[in-house]
């Protein structure tokens, strides 16, 4: 009997035996084609499948899978064409795969958002046929994992239009040593946010310097708000002193001109 164990370290197939470039994709204005770049790293020939796959984001930035869209929320993939569908990569072999975004005219205003899932396929053999068992009343249990990966893909439509703020700011302690800095991001509009944040400590006395950042928070459209937790660096025997905390959420996007979405300080 075959188990497929699904969901397995997406993590470590990302940075490990499957690299994926871009790893978001947004078509907005006249954009219809997108190219993503595939690349083989690690040591055996595998073959991935290409499919969609539709996630909501929880408040603590973690996905759960889903097969409806809650109200308001909107799929991408019946706009969306990929091909190829499936591809064989040797060992250290690039892919092109080709995106493209196919509007609708009677699509409504706002985001539609799906997930292209990368599966790692095997070619499995029943059991029995590499080492057959010497009794065939006993029962084996084969645990095969089944590795995959996924990247958001946006639509926007239309008029769209967001903002956003910083709000119960509060520094806390990990594990008695590590200075944490707790905040939420409230997020109004028809479209998600996605950027970094930035976190500067503005001393009583002296320059300012940054003590804490975090690369590709989103913040999507079936949620008004995430939690998120920094941990700071550069800190005085684990504690900040006296001052004030600023901090920024910033776009990331590299075609466009960095825009703050939302800004705010916290006094220590």
């Amino acid at each position: 009997m075959l188990i497929p164990l699904l969901g397995l370290s997406f993590r470590s197939m990302a940075q490990g035996d499957l690299l994926v470039t871009p790893t978001r994709v947004v078509f907005e204005g006249n954009k219809q084609m997108e190219e993503l770049n595939l690349l083989n790293m690690g040591k055996d020939t595998a073959t991935y499948s290409i499919t969609y796959v539709q996630k909501n984001m929880q408040e603590d930035g973690s996905f759960v899978n889903i097969l409806k869209p809650d109200s308001g929320q909107m799929f991408a993939d019946p706009y969306l064409r990929v091909y190829p569908r499936q591809v064989t990569l040797a060992p250290g072999e690039p892919q092109v795969i080709m995106l493209q975004c196919r509007r609708k005219p009677d699509m409504l205003p706002g985001e539609y958002r799906s997930h292209l899932f990368f599966r790692s396929e095997k070619d499995y053999e029943p059991l029995g046929i590499r080492n057959p068992a010497k009794d065939s009343t006993l029962l084996s249990v084969q645990l095969i994992p089944i590795f995959g990966m996924s990247i958001p893909v946006i639509i926007r439509s239309g008029v769209v239009n967001v903002s956003s703020v910083l709000s119960d700011l509060k520094l806390g302690i990990q594990q008695d040593t590590v200075q944490t800095l707790k905040l939420t991001i409230l997020r109004t509009g028809n479209i998600s946010t996605y950027g970094d944040i930035k976190v500067e400590y503005i001393p009583v006395q002296g320059k300012p310097y940054q003590v804490g950042a975090v690369a590709g928070i989103g913040v999507y459209t079936n949620i008004n708000k995430r939690n998120v937790v920094i941990k700071l660096r550069n800190t005085t025997g684990g504690k900040l002193k006296k001052g004030k905390l600023r901090v920024q959420y910033i776009s990331n996007d590299e075609n466009k001109k960095p825009v703050v979405y939302a800004e705010g300080e916290l006094d220590i």
